[in-house]
């Protein structure tokens, strides 16, 4: 059985942050000090000195950033809160740092943030190969993309499944500033994207686990319970590409301060670590789920996009745009001659068709096989004028339906 790479690229997540402008602040009167202040700590500023349950004096981190500070209060019931916030949220605005970025991303966007960091080799004068950097991003894109998809449903192999659905979800999502290939950030949104952070978390200790008791016992059967925590084919292929070439690697999602800790995680919180030793564990137990996904039944309701055969009679291939039964844009069918006329006719007509048989994992499950039933479905006159419409922009069609003559 071959199967449809699944490692073909696919667009960035999100908005970078780079891109981002901020031509004035966030409102002091919006911004909760705590807040701030934990958002401050978890990008690496220290707290040196001010006055306990009043205020207290920020310095940034790296060498050479001690000669800026920041004063935030610690509540509100600090007579000149607004004001200090006001400096402080000025201060980071123009600072430029990408710690100051940030913080101000957690504070516009209450997001949940998932960290990336790997150890690479350092090249002349502690720089990192350009080819680092892609492969971070590439890495975090798909480990993102395989949250959303678990998100939609837990599978082995989710394949084109679910696809479109799980990469609008990272429409929202905004991408840090990488730091030589090897530090990255993702900001996911609280209000939508919560469910995918949840299910990053807890899918990465679950890998994590099955790992270990696959390295200690030789036995892959803990990798079949962790598909209902969101492991699958798509995220051990992801975790290969962020360890593969390091020298081991980091994923940390940190919890919204201002929306506080899910109340479903299952996981404990710190850094989830793969070495390269990992590395055979994840790609054994990524060919098994590829391997071992099962088909699944399907009644198929979609409109023919393109019709081909070998001759003027005889069975044929159909692509159908699916309209409902399955979670995939698009399947190919082989019909016999009869069904394949019939398919035909219907899309002369401008109706479309529904197909009953098994959606094969094999392509990714853009497969429709064992075909027991083809018939044309009523539609209304507008739905009808709408297919139309899409048929005469569609020509080619007619040239797939008659051999390409």
């Amino acid at each position: 059985m071959t199967h449809r790479p699944t490692d073909e690229p696919f667009r960035a997540a999100g908005a970078h942050l780079a891109d981002l402008a901020w031509p004035h602040p966030p409102d002091p009167a919006r911004v909760d000090p705590a807040v701030l202040g934990a958002l401050l700590r978890r990008h690496g500023w220290q707290r040196r000195g001010g006055a306990p349950g009043r205020y207290g004096r920020w310095t940034p981190p790296g060498p050479g950033e001690s000669r800026t500070s920041l004063l935030v209060p610690e509540n509100r019931a600090f007579p000149d809160c607004d004001d200090l916030l006001g400096e402080a949220l000025l201060a980071l605005a123009r600072g430029g740092s990408p710690s100051a970025r940030d913080i101000l991303v957690g504070l516009a966007v209450p997001s949940d943030e998932v960290h990336w960091s790997r150890d690479v080799p350092e090249g002349p004068a502690g720089a990192a190969p350009w080819a680092a950097e892609e492969q971070l991003r590439g890495a975090a894109r798909r480990m993102l993309l395989a949250a959303a998809l678990a998100t939609r449903a837990r599978a082995g192999y989710h394949g084109a499944r679910h696809r479109r659905q799980a990469a609008a979800a990272l429409d929202s999502v905004l991408v840090g500033a990488s730091t030589g290939g090897r530090a990255l950030a993702a900001f996911v949104p609280v209000g939508a994207g919560r469910p995918l952070a949840v299910r990053l978390h807890q899918a990465l200790y679950a890998a994590r686990e099955a790992i270990d008791h696959q390295r200690a016992t030789g036995c892959a059967d803990a990798f079949d319970r962790a598909v209902e925590a969101g492991v699958s084919h798509e995220l051990t292929r992801a975790l290969v590409a962020l360890v593969r070439g390091s020298e081991g690697a980091r994923i940390t999602v940190h919890w919204s301060p201002a929306a506080g800790v899910p109340g479903d995680r299952a996981a404990p919180d710190g850094p989830v670590e793969f070495s390269p030793g990992d590395l055979p564990v994840l790609r054994e137990a990524g060919a098994r789920y590829l391997r071992e996904e099962p088909s699944v039944p399907v009644r198929v309701t979609g409109t023919v996009a393109r019709m081909r055969r070998s001759g003027p009679d005889g069975p044929g291939a159909v692509r159908l745009r699916v309209l409902t039964g399955a979670e995939v844009a698009d399947v190919r069918v082989i019909l016999d001659e009869e069904a394949y006329r019939l398919a035909g006719h219907a899309h002369l007509v401008g109706l479309p068709v529904r197909v009953d048989g098994r959606l094969a994992s094999r392509g990714g499950f853009r497969r429709v096989t064992d075909v027991s039933a083809v018939e044309p479905v009523a539609v209304d006159d507008a739905e009808r004028d709408r297919l139309m419409k899409s048929f005469q922009e569609d020509l080619d069609v007619f040239k797939g339906a008659r051999g390409g003559e």
